[in-house]
């Protein structure tokens, strides 16, 4: 098979750290990865606990990438919230393209025993909305200064907490909460 990602090397058969199968290819490295391969091993080694702490660098395809299997364009999904590198996933073959370094970058995640987790509509939502957090927070922090942005949480926090908030938010929103004219 010609590599999905440099169209140059070859993908020759593998073993991703002499666990699983894998193809790897001859020129830029990436490893092609049959997710029934990695369930397997999984299956077979429940117990088996991946080193996190690898030196890597990461050659991120920020193109799409065809199947090498059935030239099909194949689908980017994000590996965590904490970086912005995708890997990409073949639904027809259920293949995974990982480029060069990402299989050490999904170990340093601690997520090397959950590959086939990260390919699922939950995993995927749960970084759409933990990176909308994550926006929100860097919006409101340039809006306000720190210092404001810690008291609004905390104020917000306390007034959460109270049983009559929609009150206290009412005579908080006022121009003048002692009159009833606007």
């Amino acid at each position: 098979m010609k590599c999905t990602n440099c169209n140059t090397g070859e993908l020759v058969p593998s073993f991703i750290d002499g666990l699983f199968r894998a193809h790897t290819c001859s020129g830029c490295k990436g490893n092609w990865i049959l997710i029934q391969d990695y369930v397997g091993w999984k299956e077979r080694n429940p117990e088996f606990a991946f080193d996190n702490e690898v030196n890597y660098q990461v050659d991120d395809s920020k193109g799409a990438n065809l199947c090498p299997m059935t030239g099909a364009i194949m689908r980017k999904f994000r590996i965590s919230a904490s970086n912005t590198y995708r890997i990409d996933y073949s639904s027809g073959v259920g293949g995974v393209w990982l480029d060069s370094g990402e299989w050490e970058l999904i170990k340093e995640e601690g997520l090397a025993g959950s590959l086939n987790a990260v390919l699922t509509s939950h995993w995927q939502r749960n970084i759409r909305q933990i990176s909308t957090r994550d926006n929100f927070y860097e919006i409101y922090l340039e809006k306000f200064g720190q210092e404001a942005y810690d008291k609004i949480k905390d104020l917000r926090s306390w007034l959460n907490r109270q049983p009559n908030k929609a009150e206290l938010r009412a005579y908080l929103l006022a121009e003048d909460p002692y009159t009833t004219e606007k």
